[in-house]
Parts: structure tokens; sequence; C-alpha cells
């Protein structure tokens, strides 16, 4: 089959990248929960005729191509089992992510930056151990001192995340959207409480 599968189908209304699908790994769980694992339609579409995924839900919105209509997939489940990396990657996001969108000095959720702990200026490292989630008025009040001599104290000690325990921080913070055919499968394997 010589058509190129991406370019194949025709434009449809604008509406349609409104349609991501939610990719779970082949064991039913997302990838990641924050940013939740989501493929553009068309990327999910292109999988699905690979065969690189199972479609096991859909839009009831469709595309065509000349010869073909199919259903926009809203969850696919890839085939091949992803192994989930051990290691957390230290990006802001992860440490906003680790320190709950919230200043680690006011508790405040406006207007984040990041601060070291022990400032750069005096040996400190730009670390998981040495850098937290700050408002900008408590960054600047710290500004280059040490806490003791700001007068700031950390609401919780700043380590490295398990990538588990990130993983399930994402759980806490959903995406503005979640589509009804996603939501038995975001939190199937979460803990139920008593």
């Amino acid at each position: 089959m010589g058509v190129d599968f991406r370019t194949s189908f025709v434009r449809e209304p604008n509406a349609l990248r409104h349609h991501p699908a939610l990719v779970l790994n082949a064991d039913y769980r997302p990838l990641s929960y924050y940013p939740l694992s989501l493929w553009p339609w068309q990327e999910a579409v292109k999988a699905a005729f690979l065969d690189r995924v199972h479609i096991v839900a859909e839009y009831d919105a469709v595309v065509r191509s000349p010869t073909t209509e199919i259903r926009i997939p809203s969850v696919v489940v890839l085939r091949d089992y992803v192994k989930p990396q051990k290691r957390v990657a230290f990006t802001r996001f992860n440490l906003f992510l680790r320190d709950e969108f919230r200043c680690q000095y006011c508790g405040g959720t406006g207007d984040l930056t990041f601060d070291h702990v022990v400032p750069r200026a005096r040996g400190g490292r730009t670390s998981w151990e040495n850098v937290v989630a700050a408002c900008a008025r408590c960054n600047l009040s710290k500004g280059s001192r040490n806490l003791r001599d700001s007068g700031l104290s950390l609401r919780k000690t700043p380590r490295c995340p398990a990538a588990e325990e990130l993983k399930n921080m994402g759980r806490r913070f959903p995406p503005n959207h979640l589509h009804d055919s996603w939501v038995d499968f975001l939190y199937w394997d979460a803990e139920l409480e008593a």
C-alpha cells in the first residue's frame, strides 16, 4: 500500500484537533498521569492503522479518506509494553509537581518560580535536595540569604521523589478536560478507601 496514511485523510473541521486519545501502556495504565499521556487524534489513527495499538474507546466523530471512514479513537492501548522509567527527570515541571504546585515557604499557588534553599552564591547546588517551588514574593524576600537569615521556613524537606510517588502525585492534578471514556482507565489501579 503506497499511500501515506497520514496525508490520505481529508482535512476535517478544526474541531477534530480537539479529540485527543488517551494512551495506555499494554497493562492498561496511562503512560503518564501528569502530564496525561495523550496523542493528537491523527497519531492515534496512524498507530491503529499500523497495528501498534488496540482501540478500546472511540469518539462519535469520524474522519474520512476517499475509501475509508474511521471513528476517532479516544482510548488506545499499546500492543507492546513500554517499561516505565525508574529515574525521575529533574525538570521544573516535575519539581512543581513534587511540591504540589505550592510555594514551599508560604503555601501559596500563584506566580510560582523556583528557589535554591542554599543559594548558589553560597555554594548551593541545583538538585532535588536544594531546589523548591517558591512564589515570586517569597523568592524575592529570601534573596540570596540562607533560610535562617531570611526568616522563612520550609513546609517540607526537599528530596528526590520516586517515579511511583510522582505518578501518584499527578493523579491529584487531572487536566482541565477529561473525556468520559477516559475516566475508567485513569483510576482503576488506585487503592480503594475502606
